[in-house]
């Protein structure tokens, strides 16, 4: 299985996927880059703009991507 198939399975069990689960959940360092290949052929994500603190009390940005309602990937 490779690393975009990983991700596709980890949004049909979990709903979504953000970089920090990816990274520790299944070992993917570049979220975005495997979103983009599966976008190329032709997926489909949502991308949820997330803002939260980190551990230093400091403001940081990242995405949540899931499938749209009613995709076949969904399923």
């Amino acid at each position: 299985m490779n690393q975009g198939e990983r991700v596709i399975e980890y949004i049909k069990r979990f709903g979504s996927i953000t970089p920090m689960e990816a990274f520790s959940d299944l070992g993917i360092t570049k979220l975005a880059t495997r979103i983009s290949e599966l976008r190329k052929e032709g997926m489909e994500f949502n991308k949820e703009y997330i803002k939260s603190k980190n551990r230093f009390g400091e403001t940081v940005h990242y995405m949540r991507y899931s499938f749209p309602k009613g995709s076949a990937k969904n399923e």
